[in-house]
């Protein structure tokens, strides 16, 4: 493994033992955005521009590294930057931690797992290369399936970079947008549970197999050929 590689292994375990260590997981909490809100916003107003700079990073380092805290994090976007500049803010931010989680998952493992699986993964990619955007969009938009995982399997393929980018912008935007609606009304819920009803899950999973369909038809002419 090259030098880069490790400082990057190193860096990652560093911010690991950082958020591990001092507990930060335990600031990210719904009660504490509740019982927070009032001076988080007041720090907004007061410093725009640095607070939304702040929270982005802070967004995107949690979806990089697979840290707890997305719907929380979702849930303070509306409740502090309201249902526009708090869904651009969230959404992007997203994108661009899974993106990152992407980069990086290829290029420390990518190259280990093409040696020893290349034969086996030769058909996902070929696959992945023609309706790769509806695989991607049906496994954002289903709520079953865990955000990094997805990150990973995709590093592993050959799925272009622009195609996971639009493909997870687009596909966490419905549910992105509840969450950060909900933000806004963020004291009247007790739980993050309750803002994934089953009539939302429902609805995305409906999304979700609508993003299927052209797989589906593709599949069925190919096979009347």
């Amino acid at each position: 493994m090259n030098s880069s590689r490790v400082l990057i292994l190193m860096g990652v375990a560093v911010a690991l033992g950082i958020f591990f260590w001092f507990d930060l997981g335990s600031y990210v909490t719904l009660s504490n955005l509740q019982s927070q809100r009032a001076f988080l916003v007041e720090q907004y107003h007061a410093y725009p521009v640095i607070f939304l700079t702040l929270f982005v990073i802070v967004y995107i380092l949690q979806t990089a590294l697979a840290l707890p805290g997305a719907a929380i994090l979702s849930l303070a976007a509306g409740a502090i930057f309201g249902p526009v500049t708090g869904t651009i803010a969230a959404v992007s931010a997203a994108t661009a931690g899974a993106t990152v989680s992407l980069v990086l998952t290829r290029y420390l493992a990518r190259d280990f797992v093409m040696k020893r699986f290349g034969n086996k993964l030769a058909p996902i990619n070929q696959e992945l290369e023609k309706r790769g955007i509806n695989y991607l969009l049906f496994l954002r938009l289903v709520p079953v399936f865990p955000f990094f995982l997805v990150n990973l399997a995709a590093a592993m393929t050959t799925i272009p970079l622009g195609t996971f980018v639009a493909s997870t912008a687009v596909g966490i935007l419905p549910a992105g947008f509840v969450f950060i609606q909900t933000g806004a009304a963020v004291g009247q819920i007790s739980s993050v549970s309750d803002v994934m009803s089953g009539k939302l899950i429902a609805s995305l999973a409906a999304l979700g197999i609508v993003a299927m369909i052209p797989v589906v038809y593709a599949r069925l002419k190919d096979t009347r050929k």
